[in-house]
């Protein structure tokens, strides 16, 4: 194994050597915060990337991303229908309140931790429309959600159009986006749909410290600009991020690397049968295996997270050799 942590996370991987050849690159005088010339240049970029204008502001974690388009969203009396295992619930230590001032997350149910019309309406359908009850304001998704899964185009659509219909905004986080990209083996705007906010993953695919919250509302955007200031999260050195950016953006490594760790997971996926709790679309392997199996496979030296008393989580990443995943595979089959 090449290294006791290979399947705790794609956030222990290590960074594409492409981001430190940018960080060198950007590592010249410029204009502070985001006055430089690759701040300045993303919008151009992720319009091209999805086919649309876009403004875009780097933030250095997920959790920023989330809660900073969500509290440009959302006002401190109001809600967000998220799933009730979205990360914004589950993983963020309380930060969703925190950035909205106490705004309230309004919790539905979906199997593979994906919501639908349906469980979002039986979450807003019984408030009442009077100022005794939190209102709705948006509605957030997981792409690829909390168990790997994936959002179809057309379940976005659906969702997309209730949004709309009930006046509510749209966002998404993409943590892994790009491998729900891959998976679908379609566009990035089709992988997005037409939500008004997208938190664009990148550390868990190889960056370092720059994720990308694309806002297809410039008036969402402009808000954003003062609360990231207000969050403490403006840079000094803001090129450093955007040329990360940059530098996945550049040839398609972002694409490339989600499918590497895709491929990955297949691999993994194929030999757990009738042990697998969710489908695999993503980089991230469910399997139900007691405490002494998750024992054995440790003491083989994989690394990885229990999930409850009777199931692990593997992730897997963009740099995960072929032969690791094979042994895993094996071990697994042979437990």
């Amino acid at each position: 194994m090449t290294s006791q942590a290979q399947f705790l996370s794609d956030n222990a991987a290590s960074v594409h050597p492409a981001i430190w050849d940018a960080l060198r690159a950007a590592d010249a005088s410029d204009a502070p915060y985001d006055g430089d010339a690759h701040s300045a240049s993303l919008d151009e970029k992720f319009s091209a990337l999805f086919g649309r204008d876009c403004e875009v502001l780097w933030v250095a974690t997920g959790t920023a991303a989330n809660c900073l388009a969500l509290a440009t969203m959302v006002q401190p009396h109001g809600g967000v229908v998220c799933h009730e295992e979205a990360h914004i619930e589950m993983d963020e230590g309380g930060a969703p309140g925190f950035y909205l001032h106490g705004a309230k997350l309004l919790l539905g149910e979906g199997d593979g931790a994906k919501l639908s019309p349906d469980s979002i309406r039986a979450v807003i359908d019984p408030i009442r429309d009077d100022v005794h009850q939190v209102q709705p304001h948006a509605i957030s998704i997981t792409q690829a959600s909390e168990y790997g899964r994936v959002y179809r185009p057309e379940e976005l659509a659906a969702i997309s159009a209730l949004a709309k219909d009930r006046g509510l905004w749209l966002h998404m986080d993409g943590a892994r986006f790009a491998n729900a990209v891959a998976f679908l083996d379609v566009s990035a705007a089709e992988a997005a749909g037409d939500v008004d906010a997208l938190s664009f993953g990148f550390v868990k695919n190889g960056g370092m410290t720059a994720e990308a919250i694309v806002f297809f509302d410039r008036g969402l955007a402009d808000v954003a600009r003062y609360r990231r200031k207000r969050a403490g999260h403006l840079q000094s050195k803001g090129r450093y991020l955007a040329a990360q950016l940059h530098a996945m953006l550049d040839g398609d490594v972002w694409l490339h690397n989600a499918r590497s760790a895709n491929a990955a997971a297949q691999e993994i996926a194929g030999a757990c049968s009738e042990r697998l709790m969710h489908a695999v679309e993503a980089n991230e392997v469910f399997v139900r295996c007691s405490a002494a199996e998750r024992e054995a496979l440790r003491s083989r030296g994989f690394g990885f997270y229990d999930w409850g008393d009777d199931a692990a989580r593997f992730v897997t990443a963009w740099n995960t050799r072929e032969e690791d995943a094979q042994a895993l595979a094996s071990a697994i089959s042979g437990l």
